[in-house]
């Protein structure tokens, strides 16, 4: 489990570094580039409705984790919209809270 939370700290250090250095050059306006790849209908595009189907799976499994419960779904709102910058926190945390059981990490403490 050690392995898995230092994996995830330097992803997440790596993509704090590099979201820095990307809104320093190019400002926070994300969403319109994000979508408007994929109106194109070009490989970014694809690229970018392929990485949306991810992030719509990631919210279900981390609402679905919490039950659907109020905390859940918000929860799953900020991996929709967080993506990794919310899931390798979320994951890290959650290795603690769970005692670095996996399939507790996994399943949620109901399972």
């Amino acid at each position: 489990m050690l392995a898995f939370r230092l994996f995830l700290a330097l992803l997440w250090l790596g993509l704090l570094a590099y979201t820095g250095v990307v809104i320093t050059e190019h400002g926070m306006g994300l969403l319109p580039i994000f979508f408007g790849a994929m109106t194109e209908r070009s490989w970014p595009g694809q690229f970018n409705l392929d990485f949306f189907f991810m992030l719509m799976l990631s919210a279900l499994w981390v609402s679905w984790r919490h039950r659907f419960t109020a905390g859940g779904l918000s929860l799953g709102l900020l991996a929709l919209f967080g993506g990794a910058g919310f899931l390798l926190p979320y994951l890290f945390v959650q290795s603690f809270l769970c005692q670095g059981d996996v399939r507790r990490l996994l399943t949620g403490d109901a399972a």
